[in-house]
């Protein structure tokens, strides 16, 4: 399978539509499951579902001119990040209209600090965005490992290195990513 696999995404033409549907659709089982691990991960108290969510992430990556995807830990990665950002995004436009739009109601109650489900996704999304700009490979760890649910063995096959340099990989990312949602110097 996964040399069938491998075929279809060297034989992807960016240009065709129809490849890019046959890839998709071979691949539908797995990013659905990635969806519900997105959402049960990040998604807490959001009335998105995962059908919801990977049709949404299909039609964001479908209309992106000259995206390419030579390999499936490529892709997989890349739907990963997508689905991230469309749950951030819901998130944002939830607490929007809960917040009033532009009007914040706050409580004189300055003992308990509890940040939004949403606040928290943003925050985790710019340090995985700032961990992107610093180590792709780290960020990839994170997007395959945290987002869409994959193990270190299956991730080093993914990646062709061995299942101790994913963990090194991960270990680094959390740092990282602790250090920078706890704004530390890096």
């Amino acid at each position: 399978m996964d040399r069938e696999l491998g075929d279809m995404f060297a034989s992807v033409d960016p240009d065709d539509p129809a490849a890019a549907e046959a890839l998709f659709a071979t691949l539908y089982r797995e990013l659905h499951r990635m969806a519900r691990q997105q959402l049960a991960v990040r998604g807490g108290g959001l009335s998105l579902g995962a059908t919801t969510l990977l049709h949404e992430a299909y039609l964001d990556m479908s209309g992106r001119a000259g995206a390419a995807f030579p390999d499936r830990p490529r892709f997989m990665g890349y739907a990963a990040r997508v689905m991230r950002s469309l749950i951030v995004d819901y998130a944002r436009r939830r607490r929007a209209q809960k917040r009033g739009g532009s009007f914040e109601i706050t409580t004189l109650d300055l003992d308990v600090a509890q940040a939004e489900p949403a606040a928290a996704l943003e925050e985790l999304s710019a340090a995985l965005e700032q961990l992107a700009g610093l180590d792709p490979r780290l960020a990839q760890v994170v997007d395959l490992k945290f987002f869409c649910g994959f193990s270190f063995v299956e991730i080093a096959a993914l990646q062709g290195v061995s299942d101790r340099t994913v963990q090194r990989d991960w270990e680094k990312a959390r740092i990282f990513l602790l250090r920078a949602l706890r704004r530390e110097p890096c």
